[in-house]
């Protein structure tokens, strides 16, 4: 299992934007609620329309089986507007064009994240852990409250989620960068 990378820079995250919306709405919406939640590909793929009509998703999530609230963003809540407009409540946000109103699966969610990755030229490891990271880490960048995005991302200690999203990583890299004998 490879070790999946945030996207760290906005001008990709722009240009993969861009590209999934040119492609398909659907997979533009999976990747902008990613990016802009923090929740796990396992819980996003479980939302459906009704969920989109408060200014926050309500969850249980699947792998800790804990509540949570998150509060969507003004832009995620106007995109979600549009995108549900004459959907029925009860169907899911990204569904599959297989079976009727089934969602789609994990692995079709990294086939659309990694061909669009492919497609605009990002060699990062890329997975559907991708958006969470991506969110964790613009989030960190943002506001540089670490403690806040460990109670929204739901870990342990502030240590390891500084590693999740991928912030002693380029530590890291910029020690070594300037290290010099």
């Amino acid at each position: 299992m490879n070790f999946v990378q945030p996207i760290r820079d906005p001008e990709y995250i722009r240009v993969i934007k861009k590209y999934l919306l040119d492609w398909n709405y659907r997979n533009y919406m999976l990747f902008l609620v990613g990016i802009n939640s923090g929740l796990r590909i396992s819980d996003i793929l479980q939302l459906k329309v009704s969920d989109t009509q408060k200014p926050y998703f309500n969850v249980v999530e699947k792998k800790t089986k804990k509540a949570r609230r998150i509060k969507m963003t003004p832009q995620l809540k106007r995109e979600l507007k549009q995108y549900v407009e004459g959907i029925g409540e009860h169907e899911y946000l990204f569904k599959s064009r297989e079976g009727v109103n089934k969602p789609i699966s994990r692995s079709t969610a990294y086939k659309i994240l990694n061909k669009a990755a492919s497609a605009v030229g990002l060699e990062e490891n890329i997975g559907t852990h991708t958006l969470r990271k991506t969110f964790g880490y613009h989030f960190y960048k943002q506001t540089k409250d670490v403690a806040l995005l460990q109670e929204i991302l739901n870990h342990s200690s502030p240590k390891i989620t500084l590693r999740y999203i991928g912030i002693n990583q380029d530590q890291m890299d910029k020690a070594m960068k300037d290290f010099r004998i």
